[in-house]
């Protein structure tokens, strides 16, 4: 339990009299998963060599519907990180503070996790990352662009800690996990798919839209296409040992908490208990994977709202992870609740809302028993229709079906927006309406295409296309349908042209094949990988025209043996971060 961080070490002999200590230097001492005394032991050595060893790892990301995932470089044992880490802790606001205090307190991991939750986020310290979600990201690069932390960390050392330009979930996550791994913490990144930011503390996320079926943005509350967060392994002698292992830790910066942007430690097993009153930000973790959703039409003239229905089972899917030792993904969504639509799972619920005092307090904004109780007359889907890819036309099937036995007058007002990942619309796309009779019981199909020509301007660096039909049905109550589209970008094959040895130059060739009609500019190739290369290379190609193919060779100079990872990441006009990764053996 001795404070981590640089010690001096020197020696005194008694037998020459001289009572000066010689210096042998400094070294910095670290947590040790490995030792059974340790706040983070961690018994299973699988485990260690994965959550505290390994520099590399993969990112979960994409919606629901499509899971996708991309590589990083987490590079924790490199160059200069270590001093940038414990640099990071030497500029936290409770240092500035009072430096005797916060050093005495850094042999615990939980004080370390949330100081560094706070110090990765550039709000109210100048920490590492400066966040951006408006999908304009001038001044700065896009935070799909990044494959490592290391140019994150050492951009921030190098720029007078100024905050590096930009972040989004997945990049706070990362650059968290190798600040953790860097001081012995055993640390991984969670995706929670369809993530709640529930805003005002109601377990309760409420989405607003227009007539014309447009997504408004009138309160804080958000359903995320996903969030990345962090579990970091440690105990908890302040709550006891049935809330040790696993913490949730979160470095994006969405609410304040003690009045600073830092999220948790929460225990995973205080959030699947319910156990919403023990430290540290369990109720706003407990909302992003159990929060209701409820879906409202919204008059901006006369300011009146309309419940549309409400859901409590689609917060909270295929939490995943990396699994130990392979590439592939884990899921773990049992681990953090009882499963959806159990009585266990709704109990727990019920205990949460109690322990926050959400059970008895009267809520004016909440619909009523009445709102939630009514049925719709007709019911509604988005089907995909052909391939979802960048470059291609969007086809989709609206299908329409009536529930009763009495035809039903419905008029369509249909939106598709391109968004960023947190769901935020940016720009309108496309929009329609058709007016339609359904006989009784009656199921038809509508098709919708949208132009790539048309969407292409307008897509953000996320892929991201939000499509909402809005159904006024004659005399019943409105019926909301949309879907949430990701769309896959082309790949990039790389291939090792010979045997990858030690100081020995290996050629290394990525191909790219562009798949569009039209042709695409400003190509830029970057490249890294831990022991292969030395920082990041970026090679410019030359514009590709339709259905060009290119191949583009360099060389590496491996220097250290065993498994290493080659990350790319292929940018052009036409399509944002296509990224791919292949393991080296050297």
């Amino acid at each position: 339990n001795a404070v981590i961080g640089r010690y001096k070490l020197s020696v005194r002999s008694t037998s020459s009299g001289s009572s000066s200590p010689a210096s042998l230097g400094t070294f910095v001492l670290l947590f040790n998963p490995w030792s059974s005394g340790d706040d983070v032991f961690l018994p299973n050595k699988a485990e260690c060599e994965e959550y505290v060893l390994e520099e590399f790892g993969i990112i979960f990301a994409g919606n629901k519907n499509r899971i996708n995932s991309f590589g990083w470089n987490f590079g924790q044992f490199q160059g200069d990180i270590l001093n940038i880490c414990l640099s990071m802790l030497d500029r936290s606001l409770n240092y500035r503070q009072d430096p005797a205090t916060d050093v005495s307190h850094r042999h615990d991991p939980k004080y370390l996790g949330r100081v560094l939750s706070a110090m990765v986020n550039a709000n109210d310290d100048q920490g590492v990352l400066l966040g951006n979600w408006s999908g304009n990201y001038e001044g700065g690069k896009s935070p799909s662009s990044w494959t490592g932390s290391g140019e994150i960390l050492q951009n921030w050392k190098k720029s007078g800690f100024r905050p590096v330009r930009y972040g989004q979930c997945w990049v706070f996550a990362a650059v968290l996990t190798t600040v953790l791994r860097c001081l012995g913490i055993p640390t991984r990144t969670i995706t929670n798919f369809s993530s709640a930011h529930d805003a005002d503390g109601n377990l309760r996320v409420d989405e607003f839209y227009d007539a014309s079926g447009n997504h408004l943005h009138r309160t804080a509350d958000s359903i995320w296409n996903f969030h990345v967060w962090n579990e970091s392994w440690f105990s908890r002698s302040d709550l006891g040992p049935s809330y040790s292992g696993w913490q949730v830790l979160d470095a994006t910066p969405q609410e304040e908490s003690g009045g600073i942007y830092q999220c948790g430690p929460a225990s995973r097993n205080a959030i699947k208990e319910g156990d919403v009153d023990l430290d540290y930000d369990c109720p706003f973790v407990f909302a992003e994977v159990n929060a209701d959703c409820m879906y409202w039409n919204y008059d901006p003239a006369t300011g009146k709202k309309t419940l549309i229905f409400s859901q409590s089972t689609v917060i909270g899917q295929s939490m995943s992870t990396k699994a130990v030792g392979r590439d592939d993904r884990v899921d773990v969504t049992n681990n953090y609740k009882y499963e959806e639509g159990s009585t266990k799972e709704r109990d727990v619920f019920k205990k949460a809302r109690k322990k926050l005092g959400l059970e008895d307090k009267f809520d004016p904004t909440a619909p009523t028993q009445q709102e939630i109780d009514q049925k719709p007359d007709i019911s509604g889907k988005f089907k995909v229709a052909g391939t979802l890819e960048v470059g291609k036309d969007l086809n989709l099937i609206l299908v329409l079906a009536n529930l009763q036995s009495d035809a039903k007058a419905v008029h369509v007002n249909m939106t598709a927006w391109s968004t960023v990942y947190t769901r935020r619309p940016v720009h309108e796309i496309w929009k329609d309406s058709i007016s339609v009779t359904l006989s009784p019981k009656e199921e038809k199909q509508f098709p919708i295409k949208i132009p790539y020509t048309q969407y292409q301007q307008q897509l953000t660096t996320d892929n991201t296309i939000q499509v909402t039909a809005l159904c006024h049905v004659e005399g019943g109550i409105q019926v909301l349908v949309q879907r949430d589209i990701t769309l896959d970008n082309p790949t990039i094959e790389i291939q090792v042209l010979g045997e990858a040895k030690v100081n020995k130059e290996v050629d290394v060739e990525v191909i790219f094949t562009n798949p569009i009609d039209m042709e695409v500019m400003d190509c830029v190739l970057q490249v890294e990988g831990n022991d292969l290369l030395r920082g990041i290379l970026e090679i410019d190609i030359p514009p590709l025209k339709a259905s060009e193919k290119s191949s583009t060779k360099f060389k590496l100079i491996p220097f250290a043996t065993g498994p290493k990872h080659l990350l790319v990441n292929f940018s052009c006009d036409k399509f944002a971060d296509i990224k791919t990764f292949k393991m080296v053996n050297v």
